[in-house]
């Protein structure tokens, strides 16, 4: 993909993020909605400890975070949890993380109300979803993100981002998406898993691609005020490409016939995890069909505002939202 962009990057990056969501503002009827979510830093607790004794009174503290995070019941013994526990928290570059990722953190106010923010936006479109505890942890970089009904932790040595010694195991192009702005977009996508309906049965390319879409329409309901590119995880200068170019982008799916593949390793190249999509160019950003998804379902809700997200979430019929979408988009 030849990207047509220096010339036109200041009106591009102005048509698409000139007007800036943080700017938003949430209706009167979502905002009352009653949500208290204050996170719980355990990692700051348990690498206070001093004696497995210490570590022993965190467990009994905290039950729910040692039967569901900690996986209590797979442990033999109590002792054997907490010898684990305690090397852990006594642990020298453990320590240190955890130290780094307590400056990083050190006000969550911000992160608590995009959160509370989320929640209320769920609580409007699904009244009686659970708001789970939220607590922090260091978790060795085991674990970045742990939800159910009743719990949501944090593995904030996952998101300290770039200033960190230690960083996830991952590639630059994923590892850029590990950094603190990113972390309640990115609980949000995986609370969409919740109520994301999909038909096993339809192992398609379209198929990925809403899925995805649907997702990604999913947290930018829940989170209003949050910029796209965080949303998804792209930089800026991508946002501006694929916007510029998503004509050439869609002509490329139609063109070769890609809707219908059924081949994984081929879907993958689109919808998954990649550097670039070269097949399309080589500026052209990894994920781009869950990209493309998502412009699909939001010119389908866009057109159809008797829909509502429930609705959409429930919704697998994927040929239907790509018909009565009718995306066709243009060179802007």
């Amino acid at each position: 993909m030849r990207i047509q962009i220096k010339l036109l990057l200041c009106c591009t990056l102005l048509a698409f993020f000139g007007c800036n969501k943080n700017t938003c503002e949430i209706p009167d009827e979502i905002a009352a909605i009653q949500v208290d979510l204050k996170a719980q830093r355990l990692d700051k607790e348990i690498f206070a400890v001093k004696s497995k004794e210490d570590v022993a009174a965190f467990l009994q503290k905290y039950p729910l975070f040692a039967d569901r995070f900690l996986q209590r019941k797979h442990y033999q013994t109590e002792e054997e949890l907490v010898n684990s526990l305690y090397g852990m928290a006594t642990e020298p570059s453990l320590k240190e993380l955890a130290q780094v990722a307590d400056k990083r953190f050190n006000d969550m106010d911000a992160l608590e109300t995009d959160m509370e923010t989320a929640f209320k936006h769920l609580k409007y479109y699904y009244p009686e979803a659970k708001v789970p505890q939220l607590a922090t942890f260091i978790t060795g970089m085991s674990q970045d993100l742990y939800l159910d009904d009743s719990l949501l932790v944090w593995g904030l040595d996952f998101f300290i981002g770039p200033e960190a010694k230690y960083r996830p195991p991952f590639p630059k192009y994923i590892l850029y998406r590990y950094d603190k702005p990113n972390l309640v977009p990115t609980t949000v996508m995986l609370l969409s898993d919740k109520y994301n309906k999909t038909d096993p049965e339809n192992g398609t390319m379209l198929a990925e691609m809403i899925a995805n879409g649907k997702s990604l329409y999913f947290t930018e309901k829940m989170l209003p005020c949050t910029p796209d590119s965080l949303i998804i995880g792209y930089t800026n200068q991508q946002m501006a490409d694929v916007h510029y170019n998503q004509e050439r982008i869609w002509a490329h799916f139609v063109e070769k016939s890609l809707l219908f593949e059924t081949e994984q390793f081929k879907i993958k190249k689109y919808v998954g995890e990649r550097p670039n999509v070269p097949e399309i160019g080589t500026e052209c950003p990894g994920r781009i069909g869950a990209w493309v998804g998502w412009q699909i379902v939001r010119k389908y809700m866009a057109d159809h505002p008797e829909v509502t997200l429930p609705q959409l979430m429930e919704e697998t019929n994927v040929q239907k939202i790509l018909n009565q979408s009718r995306y066709k988009p243009k060179k802007p």
